[in-house]
C-alpha cells in the first residue's frame, strides 16, 4: 500500500543491537571526571543510600576531593582515541556491523557520559528500528551494572511515543562460548610471558557485602565464573574483588591485599586477569595493570603481568556474535 502524500515518512523497518557499558568522563581532566562522577555517584542503583544522606557527601567532599586523583588515574590510561572503554566499545560495535546481515544496525552507548543510552535508542527508532536488542556487556549480572543500564533505556523508552519492541540481553557469566574465549585467550597471553606464573589471579569488580545479603547474584556470578575458567584452563584461579569505595563491608578478598598475601607466601611471580569486565578501562589498565603491580612488588614480588580482557579480538568479537545472536533469534530470517 502507497502512504498519501502527506503521510509522515516511515523509515524501513530493522532491528537494532544496543551495546551498553558503563561510561567514561569526556577527557581526563579534574573537570569532566566531576561531570561524570556525579552523574555515577548519583544513580541510586550504585549508592543505595538514601538522597538527603548521600547528597551532601557527594556534593560536600567526594565530588570536591576526587576528581583530581580520578583525573590523574584516566590520564594514564588514555589514548588518542580517547577514553580506553569508549574505544573498545566503539569498535566492538564496529567489529559487528555485518554480524548479522543488512537489516540489523549495531551501535554502542553508554550508562554515564557519552554517548548516551537515551541518544542512541532515539537514533536507531529514528533510522527504523522497530525491534532493539539491549546488551548490557556486564558478563555478570549486578543491580549496579546490567539492572541501571537497562534503567536508563526503559526511561528513554517511556517518552517514546511509538516504542519499538525491547528484549535486553542477560548474564553470561558461564556460557560456554564466554569461558571458552576467556580460556583461549589466557592461554594465549601466558604464552607469551618469560615467566611461568606462581598463581593467576581473577580480579573482578567489587560490590559491598549487602548487595549479596539483599539477593543480588553477583557475588555467586563471580564465583561461577572464576570456577569453570579454573576448569577450563585446568589450573586454580585466586578470586578476587577490586575497587572499594568508602567505608562499608565488600566483597573480598581485596585484589589489592591478595597481591600483597601472595608476595609474601612465596609467590613471586603471578598473572592477573579481568574476566568481570568486557573491555579495559581505567580499572584494568590504571587499578590493576600498573597499582597491582606496584602493590605486588612493594610486597615482595619479582614478575607482574596483567592479561587485557577480550576486547574487540576477534576471539572476544566470535562470542559476543555467538550470544547476541541466540538472543535474537526469531527476530532474524532463518538462515
Amino acid at each position: 500500500m502507497t502512504p498519501p502524500a502527506d503521510h509522515p515518512a516511515i523509515p524501513q523497518p530493522r532491528i537494532g543491537v544496543l551495546l551498553i557499558n558503563l561510561g567514561t568522563p569526556d577527557a581526563p581532566e579534574p573537570r569532566a571526571v566531576k561531570r561524570y562522577l556525579g552523574e555515577f555517584l548519583s544513580d541510586r542503583r550504585v549508592v543505595e543510600l538514601p538522597s538527603i544522606a548521600w547528597q551532601p557527601i557527594l556534593r560536600g567532599i567526594i565530588l570536591n576531593t576526587r576528581p583530581k586523583k580520578s583525573a590523574h588515574a584516566y590520564s594514564q590510561v588514555w589514548t588518542e582515541n580517547g577514553s580506553p572503554l569508549a574505544a573498545v566499545t566503539r569498535a566492538q560495535a564496529e567489529g559487528l556491523k555485518d554480524a548479522f546481515g543488512p537489516e540489523v544496525l549495531v551501535d554502542w552507548g553508554m550508562r554515564y557520559g557519552n554517548p548516551a543510552i537515551g541518544d542512541r535508542l532515539h537514533a536507531m527508532k529514528t533510522a527504523g528500528c522497530e525491534r532493539i536488542l539491549l546488551a548490557p556487556l556486564y558478563p555478570q549480572y549486578c543491580a549496579a551494572t546490567t539492572a541501571t543500564a537497562n534503567d536508563k533505556a526503559f526511561a528513554a523508552l517511556a517518552q517514546m511515543r511509538w516504542q519499538p519492541a525491547i528484549r535486553t540481553l542477560p548474564p553470561y557469566h558461564d556460557h560456554p562460548a564466554y569461558i571458552d574465549a576467556l580460556a583461549q585467550t589466557v592461554r594465549e597471553d601466558l604464552a607469551k610471558l618469560s615467566f611461568t606464573p606462581d598463581a593467576i589471579v581473577a580480579s573482578f569488580h567489587g560490590m559491598p557485602q549487602r548487595t549479596l545479603e539483599l539477593g543480588d547474584p553477583y557475588h555467586c556470578h563471580c564465583q561461577k565464573t572464576g570456577r569453570l575458567l579454573s576448569e577450563a584452563l585446568g589450573t586454580e584461579l585466586v578470586v578476587a574483588f577490586q575497587s572499594r569505595f568508602g567505608r562499608a563491608k565488600w566483597l573480598g578478598p581485596a585484589t589489592d591485599d591478595t597481591l600483597a598475601a601472595l608476595a609474601r607466601a612465596g609467590k613471586r611471580r603471578v598473572a592477573i586477569v579481568a574476566p568481570g569486565f568486557s573491555a579495559d578501562c581505567v580499572e584494568t589498565l590504571e587499578e590493576l595493570a600498573i597499582r597491582g603491580r606496584e602493590t605486588f612488588e612493594e610486597a615482595g614480588g619479582t614478575d607482574f603481568a596483567y592479561l587485557p580482557c577480550l576486547n574487540a579480538e576477534p576471539v572476544g568479537l566470535r562470542m559476543l556474535r555467538s550470544i547476541l545472536a541466540a538472543e535474537l533469534a526469531g527476530w532474524l530470517p532463518a538462515a
